[in-house]
Formats: structure tokens, C-alpha cells, sequence
């Protein structure tokens, strides 16, 4: 069971995007916003309170330094999940195969502090869940955490350990303001627009939507695959980019399951016929029941907070609400949740059979991942030329 995250990076492959084989339900966009009126004084003055500290930035009160490395940041404005780890996943298999690679994430929950680097051994409450599974599935990339983005930079060009590092990807760092990323990467859900939502704590924006003229790019996630043109257009008009930003959508594609216990993979397709109970300890769940509920019998939803970390009582808890069920029946969680569920390191192998883990990939809508793709290595090209250039090589010295 420990060894899943190093046999599924070799097995790995996602499922084909046709609508046949994956159908999507249709939903609107915006569609799981909940805003609670009565907390808008509270969020008046958190908003007011965060808009002068973006402005203490933008004037230069507030120091936001650059450094003379590729830095690509991915995070969001709201609280939750946007999908930030499968497009980080994306960039790493994307910038790794020509370049040493870093990610550097603050290491949410996880029971340490200050600048740790990753390495065998490690459990994810050194590190943090999402560090944890990149970590297996990526043991060529370093994988480092910090609360202060700025040290651990720092750490990761100038330790022995990691200074030929080229490229660090910022997990989670868009309202890190001390830190200025040459690409700046800005993901809204779908179903959970930051142009239709409210400052905390009457919705969940952790900045107002003005924030998102610092991005480079904007990424509308977890769409529905079968998006019309008119659907293109209204989200765009809702999102009123500048002109240097760019759009683009994209939606899951789920790959093979993978079996806990006897690492065996099968395809959605395939299981079908299933019950599902589906365990999450997750931002958003919602989106993953909405797909799942389209290809399997049915689809019950166990949800923790996110980030939660896992006891031997809610598994024993989710294997009684599994046995609820009708026949044939399985639980499905996300690779996140796996890393919190190995951590118990006492499964009984019973439930370990039960439980399979539903691995999930990005897919760019209108044909549009060759285009982010070539701006990311364009970008990436063109700032490792210029950092070559000020330590005094040439293209061909490097």
C-alpha cells in the first residue's frame, strides 16, 4: 500500500475525453455559491482591511521582490478548491523533463515549521498532504515547504541541496504579495466564479475580485466538457480580463482507479455497475460527485474539512456507511485523501480492498493546452536566457 504513489506515476495514463466514455452533468456556471447577507458588515471591514494592504503594495510602502529565476505562482482569491494541485502536476511533468524543477508550497496543516525540504522518509505531517503526493509522484523535482515564500526561494537557490534549481512553481501563492512571480497564475472554479462571489465572510473571497488584474493568466477549472461558444463568451464577459491577460478553461479527466490495497487499476467504465460512497476530505467535493454521479449506479458522499487527517474512527465510520449500500459497492477518494489515509499505516486489509483512489489529470478546452503550453515554455525560455545573460554566459556556455 505505501508504494501506490511510486507504481501509479509509472502506470499512470488518462481516460479518453470523449463525452461517451465520460459524460459530464450540466450545470451552470457559479451554481455553488452560497452568500450569507447577514455577515456583510464583517465583510466590509475584512475587505477594506486587505485592499489597503494590496494598496501598502502596489504604491511600494509594502516591499514585493523579484528574483532572477523563473517563477510561475498558481493559486486563487477564494477559499477552497480550485484544482490547484493537478495544474501544478501539469507544470511539473511540462518544465521536468528539460529542467530541474522546485515547488514550493507552505505546507498547509502539516505539524512542523520554517523551511523544510523534502525527502524519503517524510510523511505528510512534515510536509503536508499536497507536497506529500508530489513528492512521491515526482522524486526527480524538489519538493520544499515554507510559510515565508521568500525564504524558501532563497533556500532553494543557495543550498548545496538544490542550487541548480531553474524553475520554482509557487503552490498557492497568489496573495503571497512579497514575493512578485514572472507568470502569475489565477484559477476560478466553474461552478464557484470569483466575479459572482462575496468577501469572507459572506462568501468566500479572500481578496475583492480586482485582485485578479495581478494575473498573467486565468484559469476557469472544472468545467463541463461539452461548454458551448455562447458559454465561452458569457464567462468571459463576466470575467472583463485585460487585454495582457489570458484566458483558458479547463476540465478533469479522471484516470484509472487504483485499487489501496492490491494496486490493481480499472477504469470507471469498467466498475460501472457500482454503489459508490465517495470519501473527501476536499475544498469543493461537490464537482467530483456531479461527475461520478454520471458513471456509476449511484454516488453517496462522505465529505471532511479540507485538508482533514484521517482516524482509524472515520474509516471505520465510512466502511459502515459503504456496507449501507447496495451490491456491488466501492469507496473512491481522491489521491489527496490517499495520502492522509496511508498515513494511518494500519488499514485493515479488508478495507483496504474497498477503497480506491480516483487519480485526476487537467484537460484544456478548445484545443488550447498547446497554446498555455508554449507560453509557459516561452516564458520559461526566455528568463533562464535572461538569468544566463547577467551571470555573464552564453546560450552555448550554458
Amino acid at each position: 500500500m505505501q508504494n501506490y504513489f511510486g507504481d501509479i506515476q509509472e502506470k499512470y495514463y488518462l481516460c479518453s475525453t470523449k463525452r461517451q466514455n465520460f459524460p459530464s452533468i450540466r450545470h451552470m456556471e457559479g451554481d455553488l455559491i452560497r452568500i450569507n447577507p447577514w455577515l456583510y458588515p464583517l465583510a466590509w471591514i475584512y475587505g477594506w482591511v486587505v485592499s489597503v494592504r494590496n494598496y501598502f503594495f502596489d504604491c511600494g510602502v509594502l516591499e514585493s521582490k523579484e528574483y532572477d529565476i523563473p517563477i510561475i505562482s498558481v493559486g486563487n482569491i477564494t477559499v477552497g478548491g480550485t484544482g490547484k494541485t493537478p495544474h501544478i502536476e501539469h507544470l511539473v511533468r511540462l518544465l521536468s523533463e528539460k529542467h530541474k524543477v522546485a515547488v514550493l508550497s507552505r505546507g498547509y496543516k502539516r505539524k512542523s515549521s520554517g523551511y523544510i525540504l523534502a525527502h524519503e522518509g517524510m510523511t505528510a505531517e512534515h510536509i503536508g498532504d499536497e507536497p506529500w503526493q508530489m513528492m512521491q509522484k515526482f522524486p526527480d523535482v524538489y519538493i520544499a515547504v515554507d510559510a515565508d515564500r521568500r525564504r524558501g526561494i532563497e533556500r532553494l537557490m543557495n543550498d548545496e541541496a538544490t542550487r541548480d534549481v531553474e524553475i520554482i512553481l509557487l503552490d498557492d501563492a497568489f496573495q503571497h504579495r512579497y514575493v512578485t512571480p514572472g507568470c502569475n497564475i489565477l484559477l476560478t472554479d466553474y461552478h464557484r466564479l470569483f466575479t459572482k462571489d462575496e468577501i469572507l465572510p459572506a462568501g468566500r473571497l479572500r481578496e475583492p475580485a480586482k485582485g485578479k488584474e495581478r494575473a498573467n493568466m486565468v484559469i476557469v477549472s472544472k468545467c463541463p466538457r461539452d461548454m458551448s461558444p455562447m458559454d465561452y463568451r458569457i464567462i468571459a464577459g463576466s470575467l472583463d480580463l485585460r487585454p495582457y491577460q489570458q484566458l483558458y478553461f479547463t476540465s478533469f479527466r479522471y484516470g484509472r482507479m487504483v485499487n489501496l490495497a492490491t494496486m490493481e487499476m480499472k477504469s470507471m467504465k469498467e466498475m460501472k455497475e457500482n454503489n459508490v460512497l465517495l470519501l473527501t476530505g476536499i475544498g469543493c467535493p461537490q464537482h467530483m460527485t456531479m461527475d461520478l454521479s454520471e458513471n456509476f449506479a449511484s454516488v453517496k458522499s462522505l465529505s471532511y474539512p479540507d485538508h482533514h487527517y484521517y482516524s482509524m474512527q472515520d474509516l471505520q465510520n465510512a466502511y459502515e456507511k459503504l456496507a449501507e449500500l447496495p451490491e456491488p459497492r466501492i469507496m473512491i477518494t481522491t489521491e489527496k485523501d490517499a495520502t492522509r489515509l496511508m498515513a494511518l499505516r494500519k488499514i485493515p486489509e479488508h478495507m483496504a480492498r474497498e477503497i480506491w483512489v480516483l487519480p485526476a489529470g487537467v484537460h484544456f478546452l478548445q484545443d488550447k493546452d498547446q497554446v498555455f503550453n508554449e507560453k509557459i515554455t516561452g516564458y520559461v525560455q526566455k528568463n533562464l536566457r535572461n538569468r544566463r545573460l547577467a551571470e555573464g554566459q552564453t546560450d552555448n556556455e550554458a
